[in-house]
């Protein structure tokens, strides 16, 4: 039964992330990538930071300027303002695709990072999981988008960012990691404001996005503790795949996008490849 409830958790947080994404699409097209970032990243801190408040939960910790954390938050503001912009410039329905590699990437940096064993099935998965990527990148073709590469720079740095969590100690809570990730997020505008126009007023649909991306981003992060809480993480962990479900149905029906057979075709492959690579660690470490 608690695995059931993580699974649910799970699926309610990708579900939120998808929609995360869609509003942040849909602004792109009058708002600045810094405003968004701007705008996203400090209010999700403050809420995060109200929470933090109310649970009496430590705000300053002497563990937030460790190598491992600074490292960390560090990806978090590079990840925010790659991925952002990568949503503002290409399809939805691809960045999200690209974006599901995080775990293969994960893969690949513990073998070199960490010196896990890493044995030919899963680097086999690996490789086969990239070459989805290629598919949806076409590099070469009259068909790529240079901006693509937006999603797999954002990629990489999460790929980091887990990397790094795994040699965090466990001394700071998650809400206080939140916050810091989405204030890093707010930083990241100020990085990107030199490469994007002036902000502007948003619209009153527009501060309704705003608002509605911030507390479902929010929701997303809790749901996400709350299926670590109740389930194994072996269990939940290929779930996290139903974020590019809900974010190629909601890319098809209110963004009318269109992914073609190479996009599909990859996404698939690169789900599967990711799938396999969480059962195939899962029962290595049962051994």
């Amino acid at each position: 039964m608690e695995n059931l409830r993580g699974i649910l958790f799970m699926i309610l947080a990708m579900a939120g992330f998808a929609l995360e994404d869609l509003f942040i699409k849909l602004l792109s097209s009058h708002l600045p990538v810094s405003q968004i970032l701007i705008t996203l990243g400090f209010s999700g801190a403050a809420v995060f930071l109200i929470i933090a408040l109310l649970t009496h939960e430590p705000i300053l910790h002497r563990s937030l300027l460790t190598k491992p954390v600074i490292i960390r938050t560090l990806c978090e503001l590079f990840a925010a303002l790659f991925f952002v912009s990568a949503l503002a410039l290409t399809p939805l329905s691809s960045v999200v695709s690209i974006l599901m590699a995080t775990p293969l990437m994960v893969t690949i940096g513990a073998a070199v990072f960490f010196r896990e064993k890493v044995g030919w099935r899963r680097w086999g998965a690996v490789m086969i999981g990239f070459c989805g990527v290629l598919l949806i990148l076409r590099p070469g073709f009259d068909s790529f988008m240079p901006a693509s590469l937006l999603a797999v720079i954002a990629t990489i740095f999460l790929a980091v960012r887990d990397l790094v969590t795994r040699t965090m100690r466990f001394e700071i809570s998650t809400t206080t990691v939140s916050m810091y990730a989405f204030f890093a997020c707010g930083i990241s505008g100020f990085i990107a404001m030199p490469f994007y126009s002036v902000m502007v007023i948003p619209s009153s649909t527009e501060i309704m996005y705003l608002i509605s991306a911030t507390f479902i981003g929010v929701i997303g992060y809790y749901a996400i503790v709350l299926a670590t809480r109740n389930g194994d993480v072996s269990v939940i962990s290929p779930f996290r795949y139903s974020r590019l479900v809900f974010a190629m149905i909601l890319a098809i029906i209110i963004l009318s996008e269109r992914p073609d057979f190479l996009t599909l075709s990859g996404a698939v492959i690169i789900v599967l490849s990711g799938v396999y690579t969480f059962i195939r660690e899962n029962k290595l470490s049962s051994l």
